[in-house]
């Protein structure tokens, strides 16, 4: 029997991401500095606030007011009606230093035994609906709120938008657990209050939602399927389209609702597909394997996928504060498999190869981890992004200019197809 399976996405101008990019904003700017810096950073944004607390051994000297500053600008927050800009906020910093407690656990004289920073488990996942191995529902509601971001930012059509939107699709999947259709879109968006009318708002509010539906028709997913093509025949026939279905959204971003750093883990990941850890990943230097180590969960998974062993894989990995080697590598395969072993054979393979070698220290090297890379991530997903090497610049609390070439999104590679397939026998 078939079924419906549903994924969120949600803008840069969501309060969480806003918090989210400031903590990884945070991050860079002291990893560009001091690749060696340990960092905890959480962010608080409310209504004309940002707070910014947590953890961090350093010998980075940055300005986090600077920092937030720019990032609340970038993401669009320029206007004093948001009650919440990028040049009124007030900004509070809590920085103080990690516990040496931590501390002693992770670092080590030989730096490959370095211990994880926490424990916890994390996962992994990836499948074949998509080019970048992502579920199909999680993919096309961040395409849909990325393109309409970059409608925003044009500034030609839908003048209305503000910075925060959320977006959900729903996708009916066949008997082969294949996606057969979109059932539903949902796309709320943040928008001005472009028609008014003191003796009849509500009248004026119907008017408004009939014309932002209107634009997300006609504008926005024509030009989602012009660089996505791959949805068309997922668009086929008649869905559901709701757009603002509370009426009318104006009151938005940190104003209409207060963000912190890390409650998007779902948005992060994979859309509520295979499984998560609890652990988020924003703010976090890679010796929280929160963050690292379900960077390397997914890139196994991807090249797992990639290889041929599978159609769908969940990898989870499982580690204890100040160990170096992982309590468990598990594998699922969900009976996609196309070996002809089991799935906990699978895993050990994988294990004894050290083709992934799943130390935190090793995976910090494998995936270029110490580098400033982590602004990007903090909006529309940490998985099924386009792996791309770029030039950024820093300003130290100095006023000196720090440019670094980095590589984003390294956990996306599949750069160890050659080696699975090798392992298992794969042509």
């Amino acid at each position: 029997m078939g079924y419906f399976f549903s994924s969120e996405s949600v803008s840069e101008g969501h309060p969480d991401k806003v918090a989210d990019q400031i903590s990884d904003a945070i991050l860079d700017n002291i990893l560009a500095q001091d690749a060696t810096s340990k960092v905890a950073c959480e962010t608080l944004v409310t209504t004309g606030q940002v707070i910014v607390a947590g953890e961090i051994k350093t010998q980075a000297k940055i300005n986090e007011q600077d920092i937030a500053r720019g990032v609340i600008k970038k993401i669009g927050y320029t206007k004093s009606e948001y009650k919440f800009d990028s040049e009124s906020c007030g900004i509070l910093t809590a920085l103080h230093g990690q516990s040496p407690d931590i501390n002693r656990g992770v670092e080590r004289k030989e730096s490959y035994d370095q211990g994880a920073g926490d424990q916890g488990m994390m996962f992994g996942y990836a499948c074949n609906e998509t080019e970048s191995r992502m579920p199909i529902s999680l993919d096309m509601a961040h395409n849909l709120l990325i393109e309409l971001a970059e409608i925003r930012r044009e500034g030609k059509k839908m003048k209305y938008l503000r910075p925060d939107s959320k977006s959900q699709v729903t996708i009916e999947y066949d008997d082969n657990n294949k996606p057969k259709r979109v059932d539903t879109i949902v796309i709320s968006t943040q928008h001005d209050e472009f028609i008014k009318d003191e003796k009849n708002q509500l009248k004026a509010d119907e008017e408004m939602v009939a014309t932002i539906k209107q634009d997300v028709e006609k504008i926005l997913i024509p030009r989602v399927l012009k660089l996505h093509p791959e949805y068309k025949n997922l668009l086929k026939g008649s869905y559901n389209l709701l757009v603002n279905p509370t009426g009318k959204f104006v009151i938005g971003g940190p104003y209409g609702d207060t963000g912190l750093t890390g409650r998007k883990i779902i948005v992060d990941t994979y859309g509520g597909k295979g499984a998560h850890g609890g652990g988020a990943f924003s703010g976090k230097d890679p010796s929280k394997v929160d963050r690292s180590a379900a960077y390397a969960a997914r890139h196994l998974a991807k090249n797992l996928v990639a290889a041929g062993v599978a159609d769908e894989v969940l990898v989870q990995v499982a580690y204890a504060i100040g160990v170096a080697e992982p309590m468990n590598l598990f594998i699922n395969t969900y009976g996609t498999s196309k070996l002809a072993i089991s799935d906990g054979e699978i895993a050990q393979k994988i294990a004894d190869s050290k083709i992934f070698d799943m130390r935190p220290k090793a995976i910090e090297d494998r995936l270029k981890l110490r580098n400033p890379i982590y602004q990007e991530t903090a909006s529309y997903g940490h998985m099924g992004r386009t792996p791309e090497t770029v030039t950024k610049s820093f300003v130290g609390a100095d006023g000196k200019t720090i440019t670094k070439k980095v590589e984003l999104f390294t956990w996306e590679k599949e750069d160890k197809v050659k080696d699975v397939k090798k392992l298992f026998g794969l042509k």
